[in-house]
């Protein structure tokens, strides 16, 4: 077996994604790539990376995506003329990954714009070709306005959904509550929403709003209840204000205010049309609530459709949340933590030293849970070089993790020599005070859910334990008989939205169009739909996916049909393996 990347090597590659990741808020997986001039080790570092990741390299004629360039500006500046000649619509994104002098000639293709920062447009060249640069610093963007238009122009799947609500005229005199974490895409979805017809007002918690964001929706004309310093009483007035606007539609992420409208307004309820929720966190205590009798109107459960779950939780979630944690992590300093994203050494032989089987420094990662989410996180960390040891209390989904390559162990006692710990399960007290008592000092602990509570902070305080400070969103949580402890993110918030800009907006865009069909159900069937959890329609997900393929460069097969029957006459499921049937 040939050697993999050296731990520099790889870590260089590790960052050059991130930077990019965090520049565009792109996806990786499902992306075709070149890589372009570059030492061939790095580039094969870079290669492994992305696949790891779920992208693909494009065969020869084939379109690209990504064109990644780790040479000389005299390997990448023909590529990108020719690479240029696309059809109209089709995004290249130019990566300047040049890990010692930058790999293209910003200058070579005429005067560039900033397309949003750290993205530039070169349209003297192509309007559908963008420059990014790993090794710089994104420009400040204080109006919120270009990283809009960037997000509008990458969720083509649900521009057309929404295209086919207006084009239908079924949104006129409808208003829609979006109570979701406030940044580029959801506006770009209560934009949609209101350039179709609706009338669309908007909350979001405090952790959870760009205010920039916000102000660019004021500006065109939408009602927005957000803001980032509004404490908790001034976070429910704002709820509660976008409720007194009386929606017909709400679109929640966390069902936290359709709750709020159960508790605090219940005569709005038999005025809806019903609601949609975006989450599994979200949607387990509206079951229990259908389950008492007490849920006032339909609620479409958008986070149950394949076109959600499968790519938003999995490939969505395991990209944002990875590269957020590990983003804070560089901002660390240098010995304050135990993360390496290298690759881990062997192990050494326990019975020779009785010592921890992953020295210090490592990368040992755990992660609690093996739903989609956790199947995306640990995937991503296994690209980057972690080891990974999965925490699962079912056993199917356990066994699941055995078979995906995985290390399987209670929480308790994996965390003990793990360098980076991470919950995705999206339920409260995953990490409990056992957990956290158990994790080595220096370890980090992130959260990639949903969930209040997921790292049970509150009983560690009042077992005395202490939040020290150590960087940004960074507390070294100190019991009173230890002198260190392990870090935890962001007061275990939801990470990839508290730290960063949220999933990649291709992702999104798949997400909000379920939503957009969710709307649609309840449009065309809400006074019909039975006041529960409903599952979308199977069509929705069939009609986003043909879509999204066309989007993603891929011809869709035609939906294949079985053979047609007489309408008179029932199908034959007789066995004719042992002859014709009498």
């Amino acid at each position: 077996m040939p050697p993999g990347p050296d731990p520099e090597t790889r870590s260089w590659a590790s960052a050059a994604v991130r930077r990019f990741a965090a520049v565009t808020n792109l996806l990786v997986a499902a992306r075709r790539f070149r890589i372009v001039g570059g030492d061939p080790r790095d580039a094969a570092a870079l290669h492994g990376l992305l696949t790891g990741l779920g992208a693909r390299p494009a065969a020869e004629h084939e379109p690209i995506d990504q064109l990644w360039c780790l040479g000389s500006p005299d390997d990448s500046t023909p590529v990108i003329e020719r690479e240029a000649h696309r059809p109209r619509g089709a995004t290249l994104i130019v990566i300047d990954a040049g890990r010692h002098l930058p790999a293209v000639d910003e200058d070579a293709f005429g005067p560039v714009v900033t397309a949003r920062p750290g993205v530039l447009g070169v349209p003297m060249l192509s309007d559908d070709v963008f420059l990014v640069s790993t090794g710089r610093d994104p420009e400040d963007d204080p109006a919120a306005d270009a990283r809009l238009r960037w997000a509008r122009r990458s969720m083509p799947v649900s521009r057309a959904v929404a295209a086919e609500l207006r084009d239908g005229g079924l949104l006129r005199g409808t208003r829609i509550g979006v109570a979701m974490f406030l940044e580029p895409k959801t506006a770009v979805l209560s934009l949609l929403l209101r350039d179709a017809g609706a009338e669309v007002v908007v909350y979001a918690h405090a952790d959870e709003t760009d205010d920039a964001v916000a102000a660019s929706l004021r500006a065109a004309g939408l009602t927005v209840h957000a803001s980032s310093t509004a404490s908790l009483p001034e976070q429910k007035a704002l709820a509660l204000a976008m409720l007194d606007t009386r929606p017909h539609i709400l679109l929640d992420d966390g069902s936290h205010v359709i709750r709020l409208a159960h508790q605090e307004r219940p005569d709005l309820l038999p005025t809806m049309l019903g609601a949609a929720e975006e989450t599994t966190s979200g949607l387990r205590p509206l079951r229990v609530m259908a389950s008492r009798g007490e849920l006032g109107i339909p609620v479409i459960a958008v986070n149950d459709a394949r076109t959600k779950t499968f790519f938003d939780n999995r490939y969505g979630t395991g990209q944002s949340t990875v590269f957020a944690v590990l983003d804070l992590v560089d901002g660390l300093p240098s010995g304050m933590h135990r993360v390496r994203p290298g690759p881990t050494p062997p192990v050494p032989d326990r019975r020779a030293s009785g010592g921890p089987a992953v020295p210090v420094g490592r990368g040992a990662a755990v992660v609690a849970g093996f739903g989609h989410v956790g199947e995306g996180v640990a995937l991503v960390l296994s690209a980057l070089g972690f080891r990974v040891t999965v925490a699962e209390t079912d056993p199917v989904r356990a066994l699941q993790a055995l078979f995906a390559g995985h290390a399987v162990a209670p929480l308790a006692e994996a965390v003990q020599d793990a360098d980076l710990v991470v919950s995705a399960t999206g339920v409260a007290d995953t990490i409990d005070l056992r957990v956290l008592r158990s994790c080595a000092d220096g370890a980090v602990v992130a959260v990639a859910g949903g969930a209040d509570h997921e790292v049970a902070l509150d009983d560690a305080r009042a077992a005395g334990a202490e939040l020290r400070p150590v960087g940004p969103k960074a507390e070294r949580l100190v019991f009173p008989d230890a002198e260190g402890g392990p870090i935890v993110l962001d007061g275990g918030g939801c990470i990839n939205i508290t730290a960063a800009e949220g999933n990649p907006i291709e992702i999104m865009d798949l997400s909000f169009a379920a939503q957009l069909g969710a709307v649609r159900m309840l449009l065309e069937r809400g006074d019909e739909l039975e006041r529960a959890v409903v599952p979308i329609d199977p069509a929705v997900d069939d009609a986003t996916a043909r879509v999204a393929l066309a989007a993603f460069g891929a011809r869709p097969v035609p939906p294949v049909h079985l053979a047609e029957h007489p309408a008179d006459r029932e199908p034959d499921a007789r066995t004719r393996r042992f002859g014709d049937p009498a």
